[in-house]
C-alpha cells in the first residue's frame, strides 16, 4: 500500500548545508587548486580534546595495541549526532583510565565536553569497544562499552543524563571482550546484546616476544594464547538480560573476536552475525528463527582466505557491495595480507571476489575499523579502512612496514569494481595515525556523510566531507513500534534512477564502534525516489515520489502486514 505520510525529523534550516566547518592550518595555510571531486579535510577547533589512553609499557601486553572505539550517539535527541570515546587504562602501572568522554554536537562545527554532567566516564577499566541501542524502548540511546575485565552498561535517563545499570541488567561479562552490537536476534521487539571476545590474556604474565636485545621486544601473536567464547545476552524486557550463549550455539571458546557485523545474509528476515577472528577461522552463525544458531563459515566459503588460510580478521561489514540485492562481507586484515570482499552468491554461498573486484591481493597496512558507505554519494557504496600497525617497533624487524600508516578510500566503479582513490580525496588521506576505531555520520546535517576515526595513544581525526559534488541524497530515520524503538534490522529499498538499493538499519559492523542510526542514501542524478521499509515485525510501508535531500522519520505505526 502507498503511504505518502512521512516526517522531517530536522527543520529546514538543518536540510541546507551548515556554514563550513574551520580547518587545520596545514589545508588553508596558501591556495590550493580546486579538487576535482570529494574532499575530506581534517576539522580544526571542533572542541574535541579527548585522548586516548593506551598505557603502552616494556612489558608489551596485548592490550595495550588494543585501541579504542568511538560511538556516534544522539543522546539528546535534538537531530544532531554526538560522540563517545571509550578509553584505555596504564594497567601495567596499576593507574585507572582518564576516563571515557562523551562530546554534545552544537551543531556549529563546534562539541562540548557533557562527560561529567552525564556521568559516564566510567569505572576506570580498560575500555575498548562502543555499541549504541534503546536496550529498553524509551526513544533514548543507551551505551555498551566493552573492556579488559569487565563491561558496562549505562541508561540514557532522558535528561542529558546516564545511570551505570551493569550490575542490574547482568551485562558486567568477563574475560577481554571486544566489538559488541545490539541485534533483535528473535524479533520479540526488544534488543538483545552479542559481545565478542578476544584471547585470554593475564596481566601478570605477559609472555617475552622479539629478539632478545634492547629496543626489540615485542607485542605478542595472538596463537600464543588460548581463545575465549563471545557472549550473547537475551533482553528479557523488563531491564534485564539472561546470558543464552551457549544455549544459542554462539558459545565457540576457540573465538578471538575482533570485528562483529550483523545482517541478514539469506533473505528469511532473521539477523545473522558474522564475526572476524584473529588468526584463527571466521564465525558466520546463521540464525534459525528459533532462538539457535548454525556456525555455516566451513560450507559458506568465508571461514578463510582465499589461499584456505585464515586471516586476522580485524574490523567488518555487512552490506551489498555489488548492487545485487545480497548482503555480501568485507573485512581488514593484517599487512602482508588482504582485505577481503566475500559475495553473496545466494543460497548460503559467497566466493572470495576481492581480486575480480579491483582490491589489492597483499597490502601493506594494517586494516582496523571499516565502513562501507556512499562517501560522493552517487549511489554506489564504497569503503573507508583505516590503518596503523600493532607492533610500535615493526621497522626493527621490517623497513617496509611503519607502526603510524594512513587510510585507504576505495570508491565503488558499480558492477562490483572498486578503486582506490585515496590519494584524490583530501588531506586526510596524507595523515599518518595508529587508526583503531572508524564510525560515520552526518555531522552538519548537510547531506552527505563525515568521518571520525580514533588514534590509538592519540587524538581522534574528525574529518569533514568536503562534497563539492552535485549528487543527491535521503535520509531515514526508523521510528520503530511492534519492532525495537530505533527500527534495528529493518530492510530498506530506495528506488531512483532506475536502481534500487537495498540496506539495513544497522549501524554496527567496523571495529570497537558504532555509526549514524540514521540511514543515508545517495541518490546521484534522480531528485525523486520510491521508499519501502520491511520492519523486523513484518510490517511494510511504501512511500512513493519522495523529494531528494531530506532526512524523513518512517514511523510503523503507518505500516500494515
Amino acid at each position: 500500500m502507498l503511504l505518502r505520510k512521512a516526517l522531517l525529523i530536522l527543520g529546514a534550516g538543518l536540510l541546507l548545508r551548515s556554514r563550513p566547518w574551520p580547518l587545520y592550518s596545514e589545508q588553508a595555510a596558501r591556495p590550493q587548486p580546486r579538487p576535482a571531486g570529494v574532499q575530506f579535510n581534517r576539522v580544526a577547533e571542533s572542541g574535541i580534546t579527548f585522548r586516548h589512553e593506551n598505557g603502552a609499557s616494556a612489558d608489551k601486553h596485548m592490550f595495550e595495541t588494543f585501541g579504542s572505539g568511538v560511538g556516534v550517539i544522539d543522546f539528546d535527541n535534538d537531530g544532531l549526532p554526538d560522540l563517545f570515546f571509550a578509553n584505555g587504562a596504564d594497567l601495567a602501572h596499576g593507574k585507572p583510565s582518564p576516563g571515557n568522554a562523551l562530546y554534545r554536537n552544537l551543531g556549529n562545527g563546534k562539541f562540548e565536553d557533557v562527560t561529567a554532567k552525564a556521568g559516564v566516564a566510567g569505572n576506570g577499566m580498560f575500555a575498548t569497544g562502543v555499541t549504541v541501542g534503546d536496550y529498553d524502548n524509551d526513544g533514548y540511546l543507551d551505551i555498551y562499552v566493552t573492556g579488559y575485565g569487565c563491561n558496562q552498561l549505562f541508561r540514557n535517563n532522558g535528561d542529558e543524563t546516564f545511570s551505570e545499570v551493569t550490575a542490574k541488567a547482568g551485562v558486567g561479562g568477563s574475560a577481554w571482550s571486544s566489538s559488541a552490537a545490539w541485534v533483535d536476534y528473535d524479533r520479540d521487539g526488544y534488543l538483545d546484546l552479542f559481545v565478542g571476545r578476544y584471547v585470554d590474556s593475564d596481566l601478570r604474565k605477559p609472555p617475552y616476544c622479539g629478539y632478545q636485545k634492547p629496543g626489540y621486544r615485542m607485542y605478542c601473536e595472538p596463537q600464543l594464547f588460548d581463545g575465549t567464547a563471545a557472549l550473547l545476552y537475551h533482553n528479557n524486557r523488563d531491564g534485564t538480560f539472561t546470558e543464552v550463549s551457549r544455549k544459542a550455539g554462539v558459545a565457540n571458546a576457540a573465538g578471538k573476536s575482533l570485528g562483529v557485523a550483523i545482517g541478514d545474509i539469506d533473505g528469511d528476515g532473521w539477523p545473522d552475525i558474522f564475526v572476524a577472528n584473529d588468526g584463527v577461522r571466521n564465525f558466520l552463525y546463521r540464525n534459525k528463527g528459533n532462538g539457535t544458531f548454525d556456525d555455516i563459515a566451513y560450507s559458506a566459503g568465508v571461514g578463510f582466505d582465499m589461499n584456505g588460510k585464515a586471516l586476522a580478521g580485524m574490523g567488518t561489514e555487512i552490506v551489498d557491495l555489488d548492487g545485487d540485492g545480497l548482503p555480501d562481507i568485507f573485512f581488514t586484515a593484517f599487512s602482508d595480507q588482504y582485505n577481503p570482499i566475500f559475495r553473496n552468491l545466494g543460497k548460503l554461498l559467497f566466493e572470495d571476489a576481492t581480486v575480480k573486484a579491483g582490491l589489492p591481493s597483499s597490502v601493506k597496512t594494517l586494516g582496523f575499523g571499516a565502513k562501507v558507505f556512499d562517501f560522493d554519494n552517487d549511489g554506489y557504496p564504497d569503503i573507508w579502512v583505516t590503518n596503523g600497525h600493532v607492533i610500535d617497533n615493526v621497522k626493527l624487524y621490517d623497513q617496509q612496514l611503519s607502526y603510524r600508516q594512513a587510510d585507504l578510500l576505495y570508491r565503488n566503479l558499480g558492477g562490483g569494481r572498486f578503486r582506490n582513490v585515496s590519494a584524490e580525496s583530501g588531506p586526510a588521506f596524507r595523515i599518518q595515525h595508529v587508526g583503531r576505531g572508524l564510525a560515520v555520520a552526518d555531522f552538519d546535517n548537510d547531506g552527505d556523510l563525515d568521518v571520525v576515526v580514533t588514534d590509538s595513544g592519540g587524538s581522534p581525526l574528525l574529518l569533514r566531507n568536503d562534497g563539492r559534488n552535485r549528487n543527491h541524497w535521503i535520509a531515514l530515520r526508523a521510528r520503530g513500534r511492534e519492532s525495537n524503538r530505533f527500527g534495528i534490522g529493518a530492510k530498506v529499498r530506495v528506488t531512483s534512477g532506475g536502481r534500487t538499493q537495498l540496506r539495513e538499519v544497522n549501524p554496527y559492523g567496523s571495529y570497537l564502534s558504532t555509526s549514524d542510526v540514521r540511514l543515508y542514501f545517495g541518490l546521484g542524478n534522480a531528485t525523486v525516489a520510491r521508499i519501502e521499509i520491511e520492519w523486523p515485525s513484518g510490517k511494510k510501508q511504501a512511500i512513493d515520489s519522495v523529494r531528494a535531500g531530506q532526512i524523513l522519520l518512517l514511523d510503523e505505526a503507518d505500516a500494515k502486514r
